[in-house]
C-alpha cells in the first residue's frame, strides 16, 4: 500500500511550490500563450501525471486509477447533468416558446443592464438553488446570448453572477457536505456564511451594471440593482441565519426576479442601453396563458428536481425499491491500495445512479416538455439531442480532462500538500484561508468536492491557532466561490453553451480580473473578522 507524502523534496513549501506547477502551467498556456482549454487542459494533465509519479511518487496503477475516476464522474453525472439541461433549453428554443421567452423579458425591460439582473443574477440563483452543477451558466448564458449579448460577455456574466449563488446549490449541498466532513452544525456555518459572503453577494448585481455599461450604467440603472442585491441578501441571508441553506438559493433568486418585475413596472430608465448587435426588442404582446406556457420547461425543471431532492424520494433510490438503479463501484489501484498523509486509507468509489441523478430528473423535465408542446416531432426531439451533444462535447471533453488532472492532485497529497504549506502561515493565516478554497474550486470545479478536501485542514488549523472554525470552513466555502468563475470546468460548460468550443481563454482572460479581485476581497474580509 502507497502512502502520501507531503514533502517529499524534504521541504513542505518547496513540495507545495511543485505542486502548484500544473496550475500555473494551465493558467499560462491560457492566458499567455493563448491555446485552447483543451490543449492546455492536456499539458497540464502530462505534466502533473509527471509531477505525481516523478515527486510524489505516487504509483503508476494509482495515477491510472485517479484518471479513471475523473473520467468516469465527467461523463456521470456532470456531462449527463449539463447536456440534459441543455437539451431542454435547445427544445424551448425549437418550439418557437422562446420567442415568447424574449418578449416577456422584454415586457419587464428591454434595457441589456436590467436584462442582466434577471437573468444572470436571480434566474441564475434560482437555478443554481435547483440544480447546481453548471445547470444555471449553461442555461443562463445561453438566454442571454439569445437576448443579444456577445457570447464571451454573455458567458463572462454568468460566471461571475453565479458568485451569489455557487455556496448554496443544488438545495445547499455545498453547506451541508461541508459541515457534514467537519463535524460542524449546519446552522453555524451557514452563519459564517451570512457574515463573509453577503457583503460580497451585496456588490454583485452593482458589479454586473458595471460590467455591461460602466459608471454610466450604474448611474442609469442603480435602482433596480439596489432592489434585486438588497431582496436577494435579506432573504438569502435571512433564510441561512434562521433555517439554513437548503433554499437560500432558490427563494432569493425567485423574490429578487419577483422585485425586478414589480420595480419595472413603475420604472423604466431614462436610456435603453442596448449592445449594437442585439436585435431589436420585440414589441409584441403575448396573453399570459401563452407566456406561462413557454416558460414551462423551467418551471417543470424546478418541479421536478425539487421532488428528486426529498430525502424520501432519494432513499428510494438509494437504499429502498429502487435501490438496484444505484451502482456503487470501487476504483482499481485507489481504493484499499492508496493511504493518506493523515492515515486513512482511501475508499474512492465512482457512483452510478440511473434513476436518482439530478440528470434523470432533467430528463423527466425534457420529456414532459416534449409530450406538451405539440409543435415538436420525435424526430426533431433527437435532432435536438444531436445538436446538444454536438454543441456540448469539446466541452465534456475538457471537463473530463480537467478532472484527471484533479484527481491525480488530490490523490498524489499534491492538493493537500499546498494546503498545508499555506495553513502553516500561523497567525496570519486566515488572509490566505480562502486561497486554500479557490485551490481546491479550480482544480475540481466543485465548491462540494473542495470543502471534501479542505474542510478538515481548515478546522485543524483554526483549533492550532485560535479562530472558529465555522468561519474558516466559510471561508474555504466563500473562497471557492470566487473560484468557479474561472474554474476550467465552468469555463467548459460556458464555452459550450455559447458556441465558444475552443475559444475558452477568451472567457477566462475575460474572468480571471473578477475571480482574483473577489478572491483579494475576501482573503482581506477574513482576516478583519479573526480581528474583530
Amino acid at each position: 500500500m502507497w502512502t502520501q507524502s507531503l514533502d517529499t523534496l524534504g521541504s513542505l513549501p518547496l513540495t507545495a511550490l511543485v505542486a502548484a506547477v500544473p496550475i500555473v502551467i494551465f493558467l499560462a498556456c491560457m492566458m499567455l500563450f493563448k491555446l485552447t482549454g483543451l490543449k492546455s487542459g492536456v499539458i497540464a494533465l502530462v505534466v502533473q501525471v509527471l509531477v505525481a509519479l516523478l515527486v510524489f511518487r505516487m504509483p503508476v496503477t494509482a495515477i491510472a486509477g485517479s484518471g479513471l475516476l475523473g473520467l468516469l464522474t465527467a461523463l456521470w453525472p456532470i456531462a449527463y447533468i449539463i447536456v440534459m439541461a441543455v437539451w431542454l433549453y435547445r427544445l424551448s428554443v425549437r418550439s418557437g416558446r422562446f420567442d415568447v421567452i424574449r418578449s416577456s423579458i422584454a415586457s419587464v425591460s428591454a434595457d441589456q443592464r436590467v436584462q442582466v439582473l434577471l437573468i444572470a443574477f436571480a434566474f441564475g440563483a434560482f437555478l443554481e438553488g435547483v440544480a447546481g452543477f453548471g445547470v444555471p451558466i449553461a442555461i443562463c448564458a445561453a438566454l442571454l446570448v439569445q437576448l443579444g449579448f456577445p457570447p464571451v460577455r454573455a458567458a463572462v456574466l454568468c460566471l461571475v453572477a453565479n458568485v451569489a449563488a455557487g455556496a448554496y446549490g443544488a438545495i445547499g449541498v455545498p453547506v451541508l457536505v461541508g459541515a457534514q466532513v467537519t463535524s460542524m452544525e449546519v446552522q453555524d456555518l451557514s452563519r459564517a456564511l451570512v457574515i463573509l459572503l453577503q457583503p460580497l453577494t451585496f456588490l454583485v448585481p452593482f458589479l454586473l451594471v458595471w460590467m455591461v455599461d460602466g459608471i454610466r450604467g450604474l448611474r442609469e440603472t442603480w435602482l433596480p440593482a439596489l432592489v434585486s442585491s438588497a431582496v436577494f441578501c435579506l432573504v438569502q441571508g435571512g433564510l441561512l441565519w434562521f433555517m439554513g441553506p437548503e433554499l437560500a438559493d432558490l427563494a432569493a433568486g425567485l423574490l429578487a426576479m419577483v422585485s425586478l418585475f414589480a420595480l419595472c413596472h413603475v420604472w423604466s430608465p431614462r436610456r435603453i442601453s442596448r449592445a449594437p448587435e442585439a436585435p431589436e426588442a420585440s414589441e409584441a404582446s403575448h396573453p399570459a396563458s401563452e407566456v406561462i406556457r413557454a416558460w414551462s420547461p423551467f418551471y417543470i425543471l424546478t418541479g421536478v428536481i425539487l421532488l428528486w431532492s426529498v430525502p424520501a424520494v432519494q432513499g428510494l433510490f438509494t437504499q429502498g425499491a429502487l435501490g438496484f438503479t444505484t451502482v456503487k463501484v470501487p476504483i482499481p489501484g485507489l481504493t484499499g491500495h492508496v493511504t493518506t498523509a493523515a492515515g486513512s486509507v482511501v475508499n474512492a468509489t465512482w457512483t452510478f445512479s440511473l434513476l436518482g441523478a439530478t440528470g434523470t430528473a432533467i430528463l423527466i423535465a425534457v420529456l414532459i416538455t416534449f409530450f406538451t408542446t405539440p409543435q415538436i416531432h420525435a424526430t426533431e426531439l433527437f435532432e435536438e439531442l444531436r445538436g446538444a451533444l454536438k454543441a456540448l462535447g469539446p466541452a465534456i471533453v475538457l471537463i473530463a480532462v480537467i478532472l484527471m488532472l484533479a484527481n491525480i492532485a488530490n490523490y498524489s497529497g499534491g492538493s493537500t500538500a499546498m494546503g498545508t504549506a499555506l495553513a502553516a502561515a500561523g497567525p496570519v493565516f486566515p488572509l490566505f484561508a480562502p486561497v486554500i478554497g479557490w485551490i481546491g474550486v479550480f482544480l475540481t470545479g466543485s465548491v462540494v468536492n473542495n470543502n471534501t478536501l479542505f474542510g478538515p485542514l481548515q478546522v485543524a488549523t483554526a483549533q492550532g491557532i485560535g479562530a472558529s472554525p465555522s468561519l474558516l470552513v466559510g471561508t474555504n466555502t466563500a473562497g471557492g466561490t470566487t473560484a468557479k468563475v474561472i474554474s476550467p470546468q465552468s469555463i467548459a460548460i460556458a464555452a459550450g453553451a455559447v458556441g465558444l468550443n475552443g475559444r475558452e481563454a477568451e472567457i477566462m482572460r475575460g474572468s480571471l480580473f473578477y475571480s482574483l479581485g473577489m478572491l483579494v476581497v475576501m482573503c482581506v474580509w477574513t482576516f478583519v473578522l479573526t480581528m474583530v
